[in-house]
């Protein structure tokens, strides 16, 4: 027997009292993993009365299923409870340390074990998108069998990382990151049970708004951050902690940003302001506050996607194309990693040459329709496609502009009253230089002048 055993206090001990002590140790967001699925947190769309996922835990579905979603969303949690509820036996590979030597190994032991006493398997595949296409293809056939169930996590879409025969013999539920809301509760609840902190630490609201902004809708990251900040405050025997002890313990500072209040407004003002104004250093700071602030991605791309054609318009037309590609990178691969998407919208807007003319043109337009200046649509531009059109005099006297070699021809399109109005004005920057100088010319044929 090891000296170490006696030194630790474990001779003796029994299994149980053994894992009780190691479960002890084990990381807060460990010791705070939901032992039920009244304790998950968020995820109500796939966890409501008779949802896939709560069938599943239920054990009332036995199906594989792949949960994709972002980090600290609950996938390894949702796995551990899938076997507890159904009594399988539970094991758990990473795709990161895993090769298919050991799937196969896990796949023979569940196997034998289904024969020799009817026991069940949940093999949880963490991060299965790392599997090489041949490590996916060497759990089909247990997978149809059902020899285990598979519940694989990835934070990458599926459908692009995962073969199509797996996916065909999986359920894919998408698991969303959590809300502010859910991350507060998960916070006062490792703050208060017996099972995290119990009690021993207090929480300022400040600070407790900070773990929030740090966690990006990742609980995981909100409870180590909490931990650490937990040791602190107890070596300083107060068990208080503070905005700036918790700035210290996890070194970096709060954003003195409130997403509700007057600096969401300011921030994003000065953002889109700088663009308009080509000061890329001063748009990359704001856009920087934005990110560490916890503001949510998807709000900067539709900023961005609207900045596109409010000043930059025609005089970049490929500037639309970059920030509606960083909306959908977005979408696609979630922060951390898209704040390299929307740092290149920011430097391609801010860097174009500008032009509200796009803006002015439409405005323009719809103030004259709100002010009734609508007219009767020409008769020979009207539908033709209907019987009896011809004898109203619809689409009559229409001249295809394909017709001529120039492509474009004299010929009426607005109506009587907004002849000759002109909406869209050209200015002589970047690409809209070179619509400026044939816009003329395409409206003195129109008109026929």
């Amino acid at each position: 027997m090891s000296e170490g055993l006696f030194d630790e206090g474990l001779f003796g001990a029994t299994d149980e009292e053994k894992a009780e002590r190691i479960a002890a140790n084990a990381p807060l967001a460990v010791r705070m993993r939901p032992a039920t699925l009244d304790e998950v947190v968020g995820q109500d769309h796939l966890l409501g009365p008779g949802a896939p996922l709560r069938r599943l835990v239920e054990g009332a579905t036995p199906a594989s299923v792949m949960l994709y979603g972002p980090p600290g969303t609950g996938k390894t949690t949702l796995a551990t409870l899938v076997s507890k509820a159904t009594g399988r036996r539970f094991v758990a590979l990473s795709a990161l340390s895993a090769g298919v030597k050991e799937v196969r190994a896990v796949i023979d032991e569940a196997r034998r074990r289904l024969v020799r006493s009817g026991e069940s398997t949940v093999l949880f595949i963490d991060e299965v998108h790392r599997f090489s296409k041949t490590q996916q293809d060497a759990l089909l056939g247990a997978v149809e069998d059902r020899i285990v169930l598979l519940v694989a996590a990835t934070t990458e879409n599926p459908f692009f990382s995962v073969v199509s025969p797996l996916l065909s013999r999986s359920l894919v539920l998408q698991l969303k990151s959590l809300t502010d809301d859910g991350v507060r509760s998960v916070i006062q609840r490792a703050v208060s049970d017996e099972r995290g902190l119990g009690g021993s630490v207090t929480l300022e609201p400040a600070a407790e708004d900070h773990l929030i902004r740090l966690a990006g809708g990742d609980a995981r990251r909100s409870l180590t951050a909490l931990e650490a900040a937990a040791d602190s405050a107890l070596a300083s025997n107060d068990g208080v902690i503070t905005l700036p002890l918790l700035e210290s313990t996890v070194d970096k500072a709060a954003v003195r940003y409130d997403r509700d209040g007057d600096q969401h407004y300011d921030v994003t003002s000065a953002f889109i302001k700088s663009i308009r104004g080509s000061d890329v250093d001063a748009a990359l700071h704001y856009l920087a506050r934005m990110i560490e602030a916890g503001e949510d991605p998807r709000f900067i791309a539709r900023r961005l996607v609207i900045h596109a054609s409010e000043d930059v318009g025609m005089a970049d037309p490929t500037a639309l194309q970059t920030c509606v590609a960083a909306a959908q990178a977005v979408q696609l691969i979630g922060l951390p990693e898209c704040a390299l998407n929307l740092a290149q919208a920011t430097i391609h807007l801010a860097t174009a040459p500008k032009s509200n003319a796009v803006t002015t043109a439409i405005y323009g337009a719809i103030e004259d329709v709100r002010k009734g200046a609508i007219g009767s649509v020409p008769p020979h531009l009207r539908d033709g496609h209907y019987a009896g059109a011809a004898k109203l005099g619809n689409a009559q006297g229409y001249r295809y502009p394909h017709d001529v070699p120039e492509g474009v021809l004299t010929q009426q399109y607005a109506p009587d009253d907004l002849v000759g109005r002109d909406y869209y004005e050209p200015t002589s920057r970047g690409a809209e230089r070179a619509v400026a100088e044939r816009l003329p010319r395409l409206r003195r044929v129109i008109r026929g002048e």
